[in-house]
């Protein structure tokens, strides 16, 4: 079977539904791939690199009429009414949003696979591409941010004087949300964010930002991993706290989308509290935009001085490698449904994630999919716990007090005890050693914790080397004629050897980090 590569017809798309490294994938399992003239131009993928991935390059009909064709964007309606029966058409297609486009498909007796309708569970990751464009519409707001942001997003200091890090705040903590945390925070920004969704709070710290706690706000854990609407309620709780959030913050980016639609999170009056200069980078800009002034696909500036950014095209804007990830899902999907590696698609509509994503079937219209059963953490039980009268609590904590200290003072006396009748029964000798023992156990406590932590790897790298002195007991000692003394003194010398090579060792390379190259 044969894969077509169309040019995207969206005006100004720069991205490709496969690469030549993708192209060279899609041949190892069978398929035979057909690429249009300058398709990949836009990504920097010339016609040359394709050809030579073991690509055709030929003209927009004859790409379109393979028996698969992959585009990004849904293709044009000429396009479909041109298809042959028969043909698989594999793409982002919004078939809630978009039911003409799915009479379209049937009527012209199709198979058609969404890409944005892919089951979000975890064997169905590889071909997710909604989070792949999400994670690079995150991070490539952040670029957008800092271009126009009239600051730098780390803290400086110099001669000069010193500069505060940027303050960004990110509304929701999805894909989209945590790759523009990681971004920003990486820039040096001092990063907050928050989400309606209170599971995700321990990502958002695992990132290095600072989750904002509005228990009264959020919901409880998601079934599905997905946000739901807010309450009344909720929704005034959480523009209370969007004010609070976006009048500080020096750049605000915003993620929030419901099933495809944008609620409005950050209102006009919160954009006039905002300071001057101040960037909102809105990444929910298709679907109406967080913000009350987005415009999608354009830039506004409001009248006191707010950038507000509605791009659409943020994934096209790093065309190169969202175009390689982009057509790597497609490799993990068509691996899917060629299960015999034979270049010959098979559609196993058994198979939840083929069918959740399965628009229509040979002209039969499957959308709505059924529900997909999905694994989510279960909502954390409420532990009952029981009223405790604050005086008695106190009194039952002194209690156990009393009791540790009692303990460890019987636990020192016995051991003090224990330890005199040891020296008064031991030879004199003996005696000497085990004084010298415990002074050397006493300066070595004070010594070690009143060194800073962080020398401490060096102290006890250098400290090894007293290990010598074991070494040097042992090489007398194995010439012994008792076999046990000599076999321990071989022991002895052997772990003696390896701590002080190793700690020397430890020490050569820890002053090669702070030596620079000549």
């Amino acid at each position: 079977m044969k894969i077509g590569v169309p040019r995207e017809s969206r005006p100004g798309e720069r991205l490709v539904a496969a690469t030549p490294a993708t192209v060279t994938q899609l041949r190892k399992l069978g398929y035979d791939v057909v690429v249009q003239a300058g398709a990949g131009a836009g990504a920097s993928y010339p016609d040359q690199a394709y050809a030579e991935a073991g690509a055709t390059v030929v003209e927009a009909a004859e790409a379109w009429a393979a028996d698969v064709v992959t585009t990004i964007d849904a293709a044009p309606a000429e396009r479909v009414a041109a298809l042959a029966p028969g043909t698989t058409l594999i793409s982002m297609m919004a078939p809630s949003t978009h039911p003409e486009r799915v009479e379209a498909l049937a009527a012209g007796g199709l198979t058609a696979l969404a890409l944005d309708a892919v089951p979000r569970i975890s064997r169905a990751q590889s071909i997710d591409v909604l989070s792949t464009l999400s994670n690079v519409a995150g991070y490539r707001a952040v670029i957008e941010a800092a271009e126009e942001f009239g600051g730098m997003f780390t803290g400086q200091v110099t001669a000069a004087g010193k500069t505060p890090p940027a303050k960004v705040f990110v509304i929701g903590a999805g894909v989209a949300g945590l790759a523009a945390i990681g971004a920003a925070g990486s820039l040096g920004a001092q990063v907050r964010a928050f989400d309606v969704r209170p599971e995700v709070g321990e990502q958002i710290e695992s990132m290095g930002a600072q989750f904002v706690q509005a228990a009264a706000a959020q919901q409880e854990v998601s079934a599905d991993g997905y946000a739901g609407e807010l309450t009344a309620e909720q929704q005034r709780l959480t523009e209370q706290m969007y004010s609070q959030e976006t009048a500080q913050a020096d750049v605000v980016i915003t993620t929030a989308l419901v099933r495809g639609t944008a609620p409005t999170t950050i209102t006009a009056a919160m954009v006039a509290a905002m300071r001057p200069g101040s960037v909102i980078v809105d990444l929910a800009a298709s679907g109406g935009g967080n913000c009350e002034l987005t415009v999608p696909g354009e830039r506004v500036v409001s009248e006191n001085g707010v950038v507000i950014l509605g791009w659409t095209d943020l994934t096209s804007r790093l065309p190169r490698h969202t175009s390689q990830l982009f057509g790597t899902n497609i490799v993990h999907l068509m691996a899917l449904l060629t299960p015999e590696r034979n270049g010959e698609l098979t559609l196993d509509l058994t198979d939840p994630v083929q069918r959740g994503m399965t628009v229509v079937s040979t002209g039969e219209v499957l959308w709505p999919p059924p529900p997909v059963q999905v694994s989510a953490a279960p909502a954390p039980t409420q532990e009952v716990v029981p009223h405790v009268d604050p005086a008695e609590q106190a009194r039952i904590a002194h209690e156990a007090a009393r009791r540790r200290r009692t303990r460890r003072t019987v636990t020192a006396g016995l051991g003090a005890v224990l330890a005199m009748l040891l020296l008064t029964v031991s030879p004199a000798e003996t005696q000497q050693h085990l004084t010298v023992f415990g002074l050397a156990v006493i300066i070595g406590y004070y010594v070690i914790f009143n060194v800073t932590h962080s020398l401490h790897t060096p102290l006890m790298a250098q400290t090894n080397a007293i290990s010598g002195i074991i070494l040097v007991g042992a090489l007398l000692q194995i010439g012994s004629a008792d076999l046990v003394v000599s076999t321990i003194a071989f022991v002895a010398a052997s772990v003696a050897s390896i701590n002080i090579f190793g700690g020397f060792l430890v020490t050569y390379r820890m002053l090669g980090m702070f030596r620079k190259d000549s």
